[in-house]
């Protein structure tokens, strides 16, 4: 199989097989979450309920107070790794090119430099905060393979993306598959890692919210 063939590839049926996976593990997942339910409270709320979920899903997104000066690393590494992965995703180009023919739906994109330096930012930050887990004593006991795992899968289609667009090393078409590929290894272990965050984080925080705020308890 030559670089066309397996970019072809990469862009045909590996992809429809990871979006399917992809798409059935999140229902899945969603289904078990929700399918948990919870046991009907009787008691009077003492506050909001629905908008202590949402304001606990606001206030949740910021470091406690303290925090941000108690550990720097990890929440400023961490806000940059995911703002400039979310430019990364949304606002290429090519990727919206990508999302319009897959949905129809399309938006303005950003100035292919400022998208360039957001997925340098973002690989930084990723770098930073895999050194300072593996540098911390607790962060590094309390770190499995998923972990590992879960960061690897993120920062290779950062990498490979970066490497492609810059003609890097590697002849393109195959830098381009590479890329592909490390996409849809992000999407097929998406829905059973800890990548799942992506989806289940809102929802955590909005149902403890919820939760604590019918019984008048800040969360």
């Amino acid at each position: 199989m030559n670089h066309l063939e397996l970019l072809t590839f990469a862009r045909g049926s590996a992809l429809n097989w990871a979006m399917m996976i992809f798409l059935v593990g999140v229902v899945l997942r969603l289904f078990e979450i929700f399918g948990l339910g919870r046991k009907a409270d009787l008691a009077r709320p003492r506050t909001d309920s629905v908008g202590s979920g949402w304001r606990t899903v606001f206030t949740r997104s910021l470091p406690a107070e303290g925090m941000l000066k108690r550990d720097p690393v990890t929440y400023i590494s961490g806000y940059v790794f995911h703002a400039g992965l979310f430019l990364a995703i949304l606002f290429f180009v090519p990727h919206i090119a990508f999302f319009r023919s897959v949905t129809g739906l399309h938006w303005p994109g950003l100035p292919t430099a400022l998208v360039d330096a957001s997925v340098v930012a973002a690989m930084l930050a990723l770098g930073v905060s895999l050194a300072h887990r593996l540098n911390n004593k607790v962060k590094r006991m309390l770190s499995g393979v998923g972990d590992y795992v879960a960061w690897a899968a993120t920062f290779l289609p950062l990498l490979t993306g970066y490497m492609a667009y810059h003609h890097l090393f590697v002849e393109y078409t195959l830098m381009l598959a590479l890329h592909i590929f490390s996409v849809e290894l992000l999407l097929v272990l998406l829905p059973f890692t800890k990548l799942f965050h992506t989806f289940s984080l809102f929802i955590s925080r909005w149902y403890n919210g919820d939760f604590f705020g019918r019984k008048g308890v800040a969360s």
